[in-house]
């Protein structure tokens, strides 16, 4: 089914639309008020000014998977994964891979040598994910379930395993699936 969705440019008016998706996507594993604790991780700011680099998989009815991601503004050398969704019924069929492989594509080609990303110790599945994409974990502050993780990374009380890929502009082989 998901080669007949769509891939393009995110847009400011998804906004209110993927807001809604990461409420509803994650109403299977959290409260009502922890999915929407969950979506304010996108203000709108992530599209205003980082459009062009994030990522919408659609189809006539609607997102069905989104990445927003950036290159960063302080240095020519890094791009960063901040938040990626799938639709529950999707998952599994590949389509944060095709999201990932096209925004780490895109990223070797505006010369970004390196793509970082971050999630909870806690999330099993998204540190499986990372690392079947390439992505190594890095070096913590301390060990949690496991894993090395950055002490109050987000906050207090807010640790995170963080992940790096290092990319080499015009080489295809690591985007391959």
């Amino acid at each position: 089914m998901n080669s007949l969705l769509g891939l393009r440019q995110a847009r400011v008016s998804d906004h209110r639309v993927i807001v809604e998706c990461v409420q509803r996507w994650w109403s299977d594993s959290r409260t009502p008020d922890q999915a929407r604790e969950l979506s304010l991780l996108l203000p709108k700011l992530f599209l205003q000014f980082f459009s062009s680099t994030s990522l919408v998989l659609e189809d006539n009815e609607g997102i069905k998977a989104f990445l927003i991601g950036f290159h960063a503004a302080d240095n020519d050398d890094e791009a960063y994964i901040h938040f990626v969704g799938v639709d529950p019924a999707l998952r599994g069929q590949g389509l944060a891979r095709r999201l990932y492989t096209v925004f780490i594509r895109r990223a070797a080609e505006a010369g970004r040598r390196q793509v970082r990303a971050i999630t909870s110790p806690g999330n099993i599945g998204s540190i499986a994910f990372h690392q079947a994409m390439g992505f190594t974990v890095e070096p913590g502050d301390r060990e949690v379930a496991g894993w090395p993780v950055r002490i109050d990374y987000d906050g207090p009380g807010q640790d995170r395993v963080c992940f790096c890929k290092n990319i080499v502009p015009g080489d295809e082989t690591p985007f391959t699936s």
